[in-house]
């Protein structure tokens, strides 16, 4: 049964910093692409970050380009997301996925396959 369990949010001030966990088991982490998205009261779930199975190859949505970085490391089965100057914009639930193996767009919510239980992230003004 595969299982992502994701950690590290809390309440932060703007321009503080945070740091997203996401633990993986039941499949083989390194064959997967990762992702992470946010959503908002009120709004549809939206793409923050995601990273290919290899972590070569990153994308990340234009809001939070230069902020926010995602890695992982493979031999933990894990991957993080980095949040630094964070925004009351920023506020949401984020939420850490595995894409399916044959997608090739990483932006994309349908592709993927598995979801964590989501962590909160509140950022003050």
């Amino acid at each position: 049964q595969v299982q992502l369990v994701d950690s590290g949010g809390g309440l932060v001030q703007a321009g503080g910093s945070l740091r997203l966990s996401c633990a993986a088991s039941g499949l083989t982490f390194s064959r997967y692409g990762m992702g992470w998205f946010r959503q908002a009261p009120g709004k549809e779930r939206e793409f923050v970050a995601a990273i290919a199975w290899s972590g070569i190859n990153t994308y990340y949505t234009d809001s939070v380009k230069g902020r926010f970085f995602i890695f992982r490391d493979n031999a933990k089965n894990t991957v993080y997301l980095q949040m630094n100057s964070l925004k009351p914009e920023d506020t949401a639930v984020y939420y850490c996925a595995a894409r399916n193996l044959g997608s090739s767009r990483p932006s994309f919510v349908g592709d993927y396959d598995y979801w964590g239980q989501g962590t909160q992230v509140t950022v003050s003004s």
